[in-house]
């Protein structure tokens, strides 16, 4: 994930981000993977940032969860290729939302849904060629271009043990994390340099970490014993 903050760059107060890895480990706990900060949530930024977690031994990587964010998805690519990638599909649906008009959202909500209840991927996908088909019917067409060209990103949950799919089809595992620090930051307002800024960033993390929910277990890893090797790494 990453989050933005405001603080003093060459003399002058920008906006930076912060990039933050979570990530789940073999006994099924939540961990915080590392923070960093990227001038930009560019695709550099992200290279930098993943290079620096396998550095430090992350390995093993068969997901990763995120937004629409090109910079992430094309640096998961080079650092990561072995995993897949899943879209949240929370924002998947915020997406076509921006093309759907108020009176016509709660239809388009409950359409949307009805692809990723389906059994399997393929059922997923046949469902959401109907979707594609109503949207246009509907006259919302660029509605019907953004699940027609967006969906597949959404499925990959669909490859992993059903009992997970619940867990790891959107990013809200990070959503409590990034409400907590944009809550603090926007007491700072304004940083006057970097450290300052992973330090209280840092300092938060921890935290969190430290109450249940990192203390909870969140997900029953033995389910992906069910599940071949080669279809994990398949690209």
């Amino acid at each position: 994930m990453s989050t933005w903050t405001k603080r003093n760059w060459g003399g002058e107060y920008e906006n930076v981000a912060i990039l933050v890895a979570i990530g789940v480990n073999e006994d099924g706990y939540r961990e915080i993977l590392g923070a960093a900060e990227g001038m930009k949530e560019d695709k550099q930024s992200w290279i930098s940032f993943l290079q620096w977690l396998r550095s430090r031994g992350l390995n093993g990587v068969k997901l990763i969860i995120g937004d629409k964010s090109m910079g992430m998805l094309e640096a998961v690519g080079e650092v990561f290729p072995e995993a897949k990638y899943q879209r949240c599909i929370v924002h998947f649906y915020r997406n076509v939302f921006s093309a759907v008009p108020r009176s016509k959202m709660k239809l388009v909500a409950k359409m949307l849904k009805a692809i990723h209840s389906q059994e399997s991927k393929q059922a997923a996908r046949e469902k959401a060629m109907s979707v594609v088909k109503e949207l246009r019917i509907m006259k919302l067409p660029e509605a019907a271009r953004k699940v027609e060209d967006g969906v597949e990103e959404t499925l990959s949950y669909a490859d992993f043990p059903f009992e997970h799919w619940t867990r790891i089809r959107t990013n809200n595992v990070i959503e409590r994390i990034n409400r907590e620090i944009r809550r603090r930051t926007r007491v700072v307002g304004a940083f006057p340099d970097g450290n300052s800024v992973l330090m209280l960033v840092c300092a938060r993390l921890r935290h969190v970490a430290g109450t249940q929910w990192g203390n909870k277990k969140y997900m029953n890893m033995k389910h992906l014993d069910t599940v071949p090797e080669d279809a994990l790494f398949d690209g």
